[in-house]
């Protein structure tokens, strides 16, 4: 049974996530918050699986939020939630420890995989939807701070370069493996490691790590 946290200023979003993830047979809602304070003192005391976090609540917002939970119960996962696609604070979320990030306007059956995709440690984003996201944020000359893993690049192999630009261009595990030739087994193996050099936690901040290095421009 994966356990979920919603974390949104609108008690109806609320009510209709949780009929959503109540129905599934392995899915429980337990517990609702309706800002980020609330949602970080939730976790410290429910410790869910998931938490479904709101970026754009009163008081602390969502990406704050994220940032307390991730820091200090890095075993629960956070999934970012915007209204907008091209949201500059889903950035921030994702730098700050989020798993993944969905529209609100996703239909039920991608926000239920959402959690499952998550919960299992993977990045619940789509990886050109990704690249989109960042790139636009890049390509606008938004101001991003130095990444925490780029001191990391100088450690990697030059096979684990390779792969990390791969991620970056929004290529899958198997996709990777096609590409240069070795087996899936081979690439995850690249991939543990170069997260660990790099300090991140999956694909998602790993991508943002190798666009602020420039290792990937937009449009490539």
């Amino acid at each position: 049974m994966i356990t979920v946290l919603l974390a949104d200023d609108h008690a109806l979003v609320r009510r209709g996530f949780t009929l959503m993830l109540d129905a599934q047979p392995d899915l429980r809602v337990v517990g609702e918050a309706a800002d980020g304070a609330e949602a970080v003192e939730l976790c410290r005391r429910l410790r869910p699986d998931v938490v479904l976090m709101d970026l754009h609540m009163p008081g602390l917002d969502g990406v704050r939020a994220t940032e307390v939970i991730t820091a200090e119960l890095p075993e629960v996962r956070v999934l970012a939630l915007s209204t907008f696609d091209l949201d500059e604070n889903v950035v921030a979320a994702l730098r700050a420890g989020a798993g993944g990030f969905l529209p609100k306007d996703v239909s039920p059956e991608e926000l239920i995989e959402g959690v499952r995709v998550v919960h299992r440690g993977e990045a619940a984003v789509a990886p050109r939807l990704l690249t989109r996201l960042i790139g636009t944020f890049v390509r606008a000359g938004r101001p991003a701070p130095a990444a925490s893993g780029a001191a990391g690049l100088d450690g990697l192999t030059s096979r684990e370069r390779e792969i990390l630009v791969l991620i970056a261009r929004g290529r899958s595990n198997p996709e990777i493996a096609a590409e240069l030739s070795v087996s899936a087994s081979t690439v995850k193996n690249h991939v543990t490691s170069l997260f660990a050099k790099i300090g991140v936690r999956d694909r998602a901040q790993a991508v943002i790590v190798a666009y602020e290095a420039a290792l990937v421009r937009p449009g490539e």
